[in-house]
């Protein structure tokens, strides 16, 4: 029973300090059932494993998404996500309100930053793409995961590309999905604290097979052009950013896939 004991202390130790404060969910046990679940932990994302680098060194980990956040530019530069088909449900909830994000230690950008800012709040990970309970919509809300969007930007050329990443999701049998603005250059800040507005977003897909992936590149600015005419390789948003998207994928197949700069593989 010493040996339970300590486990026990060690994981009421982890769960009280830095586990807790970078959102990572740790499962305590009844001390009556301590030795039938040892073994237990929480699942934060399914099977998504393919988190990118961040240049910040700061992520968290929520139920629904990881992000890496960016203190001085008070928003993150990627959010990834996988996407199912058990995501895409039809299910209207009622929208909660922005708020700052109780897992950033450095606290999040508050939402009067855009008041009156003539952005609209922006999400990187989608709520429509986390309908599959209300905690994941919800959690979407954070502005953790938003960025000042132009409002025909944000409900135009940015919508559209949304709305297609949940029909390839269907089309393709899932995706990993990893969303941002891209952190570099000049840009222009709103509010008191200065949020970044990004000169481009930019979106990367792969299918869960890892037999396809493509990136975009858009300009932060209204557009009808057709989504194919933002497509890049991973490679050129890896060298604005200084991301690297997919380190955990085996070299040759990472280097073949984020070279790819053909659409001709997606159904557009």
């Amino acid at each position: 029973m010493t040996n339970i004991r300590m486990i026990f202390l060690l994981l009421l130790t982890c769960s009280t300090f830095s586990c807790k404060e970078y959102g990572i969910e740790i499962v305590i046990p009844n001390a009556n059932d301590l030795e039938e679940n040892l073994a237990t932990e929480t699942v934060i994302l399914g099977d998504f494993n393919f988190h990118p680098t961040s240049t910040t060194n700061v992520v968290y980990n929520r139920k629904g998404f990881s992000f890496s956040y960016s203190e001085a530019h008070e928003q993150s530069e990627w959010v990834a996500y996988e996407l199912t088909h058990k995501d895409m449900v039809a299910t209207n909830y009622n929208r909660p309100y922005f708020n700052q994000d109780p897992i950033v230690s450095t606290a999040s950008a508050d939402w009067r930053n855009f008041k009156k800012s003539g952005y609209d709040r922006g999400h990187l990970c989608p709520a429509g793409d986390r309908k599959s309970s209300k905690e994941l919509y919800d959690e979407t809300f954070f502005t953790s995961n938003i960025a000042p969007q132009i409002p025909s930007f944000n409900n135009g050329v940015w919508n559209r590309l949304e709305q297609k990443t949940r029909y390839w999701t269907t089309k393709y049998n899932g995706l990993y999905v990893i969303t941002g603005g891209v952190l570099k250059g000049e840009m222009k800040t709103i509010g008191k604290e200065k949020v970044a507005v990004p000169n481009y977003f930019y979106k990367i897909l792969m299918t869960k097979d890892h037999t396809k992936m493509i990136g975009f590149l858009v300009p932060h600015e209204p557009s009808k052009a057709s989504l194919y005419s933002f497509v890049v390789t991973v490679d050129e948003i890896e060298k604005l950013t200084g991301i690297d998207f997919f380190p955990e994928l085996e070299d040759v197949l990472e280097n073949k896939l984020e070279a790819e700069v053909s659409y001709k593989k997606w159904s557009f």
